[in-house]
């Protein structure tokens, strides 16, 4: 994400946030949280296509509880913001599962290759 596509969203937020002003603060720093777990989740996804299905999901999630919040629909707004900040946090436990899937393959396949080898040189 560009810098200037961050500072507009930063500042969308912060109009949303001001425009609120019927919303408890507990909330708005749920909502707050829930952004912050989504851009960090979008920092360690990446590209990777492991966590990008719940990547998208807390993406459509948060910009959800940022319209309750709008709407000044605090009960639903702070239970989206949960669920956007879970999804977040899923869609990065997911890519991480799958870099040490991947490490661990190319761990057993090197292990493999030097059996192999050690088998050949055993039996020179």
């Amino acid at each position: 994400m560009s810098t200037l596509t961050r500072g507009l969203l930063l500042g969308a937020t912060l109009v949303t946030l001001t425009a609120c002003g019927g919303v408890s603060e507990l909330t708005r720093q749920q909502v707050a949280r829930s952004e912050t777990a989504v851009r960090q989740a979008e920092t360690s996804v990446g590209n990777s296509e492991a966590g990008a299905i719940e990547l998208q999901q807390a993406r459509d999630t948060f910009a959800e509880a940022q319209r309750e919040l709008t709407a000044k629909n605090e009960t639903r707004a702070q239970r989206l913001a949960v669920q956007a900040e879970l999804e977040a946090q899923l869609a990065v436990a997911k890519t991480q599962n799958a870099q040490a899937r991947r490490a661990a393959d190319e761990l057993l396949a090197s292990i493999q290759t030097l059996r192999q080898e050690t088998e050949r040189s055993d039996t020179r």
